[in-house]
């Protein structure tokens, strides 16, 4: 199975990455594209337009502008170990065996807004450039538009080449709309993740995202390649709830924390 996941706002340049392996991106001459759109807005602009601090839109108007072409393990980190956050805290990269590392350079995907599609060992720039993101381009008035269907097209061929057809979608709605379902030849799972409150299973965030990168790790460390390899997954008190599920949709419930 192929797995999709969003990227994070909080990075890591700080730490070494776990290995000294590393690939390099395959869409770089998009992200090159957007990098020259986003260096013709000052720091005011980008604190509007993304609308954070003016600190946050400094420090991103100097990526921007140092941003270059060329990737080497000076100016960028592979990408699973540079983003933070709290779907790359469930999935814990930096303790993978070799084996499910390897089995994660074939499996997972992470989408982004200035990359489109990487896989956990691409080297990676300092950025941030959410997806849902409104920057005028070329192709429209929003990062969608500008990435049409080379994304999906992307995934595609990712699942070509792991050998399978089903796509299980860890992303955020704001991500995954930059796929096109309708173009993904294959099956789409996407679980959902409830935690019980006052009485109430219902989707939290902070937990949800969490969720998803433990499922990411329960994946790789199992070999799971099938739907029924997926309902067992039981980490931290999750398990799966027949009763409400749908092929398409698993459900995994948890009790109050």
């Amino acid at each position: 199975m192929l797995v999709l996941v969003s990227p994070a706002k909080t990075l890591d340049y700080e730490n070494e990455a776990a290995t000294t392996e590393f690939t390099l991106p395959k869409l770089t001459q998009y992200s090159e594209q957007l990098i020259n759109e986003c260096r013709k807005m000052t720091p005011a602009d980008i604190a509007s337009l993304m609308k954070v601090s003016d600190k946050i839109a400094g420090l991103n108007a100097a990526r921007f502008e140092s941003w270059s072409p060329t990737f080497t393990t000076d100016n960028a980190k592979q990408a699973v170990y540079a983003f933070r956050g709290d779907v790359y805290t469930g999935l814990d990269a930096d303790s993978l065996s070799t084996a499910s590392l390897a089995r994660a350079q074939t499996q997972l995907r992470i989408l982004s807004g200035l990359y489109g599609l990487l896989r956990p060992l691409d080297l990676m720039q300092p950025y941030r450039l959410e997806m849902g993101t409104r920057l005028a381009n070329a192709n429209g008035t929003n990062l969608y538009q500008f990435w049409g269907d080379v994304i999906t097209d992307e995934v595609n061929l990712a699942l070509s080449e792991q050998g399978d057809e089903l796509l299980v979608n860890l992303a955020s709605n704001e991500y995954f709309k930059a796929v096109k379902p309708k173009l993904v030849k294959g099956t789409i799972i996407t679980p959902v993740f409830k935690d019980r409150k006052n009485g109430q299973y219902k989707v939290i965030s902070f937990f949800a995202k969490k969720a998803r990168g433990m499922m990411v790790r329960y994946i790789l460390d199992n070999d799971i390649k099938t739907l029924a390899g997926l309902t067992q997954f039981d980490v931290a008190g999750y398990y799966y709830s027949e009763a409400e599920s749908t092929p398409a949709s698993p459900v995994f419930k948890r009790e109050e924390q």
